[in-house]
């Protein structure tokens, strides 16, 4: 009876892992992309106005999920550097910050998505030093994957 009861129990253990459904996914090893594309703003090199409103503007996509978005914009007196780009840009004479820019904003985007148009909207005030800045873009995916994009650009 015993050899019985172990070789049902065995059977239908058997049953059940046969029948088992499959949910392992692939898991997510690629980074998100930031896309250049012809509406990108602002590009290497770029130029904002103080005392006026610029339209950020990015393409972003994820082979699963994207997650979110941060933006950083941050003086670039003393010609440090993190930019991504191939493109050098002409830098004015190194000087010491008396009322730099400095801009941090994290951004979500709508769940679900593989591909995202991001926009914001950025105020420059009019009283911040004029000169060289960095604008960097960081963005994340759902799995937790990050890519930089660092962007050299000018506030007059």
């Amino acid at each position: 009876m015993m050899k019985k009861t172990l070789a049902l129990f065995a059977l239908v253990l058997l049953i059940f892992a046969a029948c088992k459904k499959d949910n392992h996914e692939e898991k997510d090893t690629q980074y998100p992309e930031i896309l250049a594309t012809a509406n990108s703003f602002p590009t290497q090199c770029g130029v904002v106005t103080r005392g006026q409103t610029f339209t950020f503007k990015a393409t972003f996509s994820d082979n699963k999920e994207l997650g979110a978005f941060s933006l950083d914009i941050h003086h670039n007196f003393d010609h440090h550097n993190h930019s991504t780009e191939v493109n050098q840009c002409t830098f004015e004479a190194k000087k010491a910050p008396i009322k730099p820019f400095i801009f941090i904003q994290n951004y979500n985007i709508p769940a679900g998505s593989k591909q995202h148009e991001a926009t914001a909207q950025i105020v420059v005030p009019a009283d911040v030093d004029p000169g060289d800045y960095h604008f960097m873009i960081r963005l994340t995916d759902k799995e937790g994957w990050q890519t930089i994009k660092g962007l050299s650009i000018k506030i007059q």
